[in-house]
């Protein structure tokens, strides 16, 4: 894989493109294919603005210009063109660094990597520019909705053997919930169910099938019509302790999609969905040594 030759910008890397096979012939030029690609998101305009302006760029850092003969396999390189994002209003706290590793306190609505419209309103993006680590990458993903804590690597080479313990189950992790309290619902409770999500589609929903999301729920106190729970989950999937929750009949507090998709609106940052990831534990792949993280962060009750 080629160096980009282009820098961060604010603490985002530059789009990396590699030019496909075109057996039919199909773009005679660097220009023409371009502009099929990004033509209808951007206009055509737009695209032969950026290619004027030398903003393609390839891995000798040569700006491509539009007439150049098509070559399948060529990588360009570009940024795109900013858009205002809405700052997230709150601040993200780093629990533990060293060389290898930072553990971060991502707060609520603040989105883990650039994805859609966040963009530099990522736990990523603001790490990288505050704290000058243009290499730091996460580990894994927290959702944008969700709290705590979040482990990032500081070097490119050391990033796959801390997401083999993920991949691998060999992280645990402990979430805090407040939800809904049922006396008719027996906990602790194991879920096992099999969760898929569709792309495009918000909310995420269990099908019948092989299980591939395993769940462990369990209620620490009541809190009148409410209650605080501990999490543990097994596997990944997206939305997993939401869907697993609300499959219970105890959906999380201020969730936006789960039992009921909200209409989009203005962020309400005073209704945050009351879901914490409280623990980090592992076995720190390169020296062996037992690694347990605690969130500063705290949900607040209902009301």
């Amino acid at each position: 894989m080629p160096v980009a030759p282009l820098a961060q910008r604010d603490g985002i890397d530059p789009v990396r493109l590699r030019l496909p096979p075109d057996p039919e012939g199909a773009w005679p030029t660097v220009g023409a294919y371009l502009l099929g690609r990004y033509g209808g998101a951007v206009g055509a305009e737009r695209v032969g603005a950026m290619l004027d302006a030398g903003r393609f760029v390839g891995a000798e850092g040569r700006a491509a210009a539009a007439s150049e003969p098509y070559e399948p396999g060529r990588w360009l390189w570009f940024h795109r063109d900013p858009v205002a994002e809405e700052r997230v209003p709150f601040e993200i706290g780093v629990v533990y660094r060293d060389e290898r590793i930072l553990v971060a306190d991502k707060p609520h609505f603040l989105a883990t990597t650039p994805r859609g419209r966040h963009v530099t309103e990522t736990a990523v993006a603001r790490l990288r520019a505050g704290l000058g680590l243009p290499a730091l990458q996460p580990a894994h993903r927290l959702d944008r909705l969700t709290a705590g804590l979040v482990l990032f690597v500081v070097r490119a080479e050391d990033r796959g053997a801390y997401q083999l313990l993920f991949k691998e189950r060999r992280v645990r992790k402990e979430y805090e919930a407040v939800a809904a309290y049922d006396p008719g619902v027996e906990l602790p409770v194991t879920v096992r169910s099999r969760i898929e999500k569709e792309r495009g589609v918000p909310a995420a929903r269990e099908v019948p099938g092989e299980p591939n999301a395993v769940s462990r729920i369990e209620l620490v106190e009541r809190l009148g019509a409410f209650g605080r729970y501990r999490l543990l989950p097994e596997t990944g999937k997206t939305h997993q302790l939401r869907v697993h929750m609300n499959g219970l009949g105890l959906p999380i507090l201020d969730d936006p999609l789960y039992p009921v998709v909200r209409e989009d609106g203005p962020e309400d940052y005073r209704r945050p969905l009351r879901l914490l990831a409280r623990t980090l534990e592992f076995t720190d792949p390169f020296t062996g040594e037992e690694r347990r993280f605690g969130t500063r962060l705290s949900l607040s009750g209902p009301g």
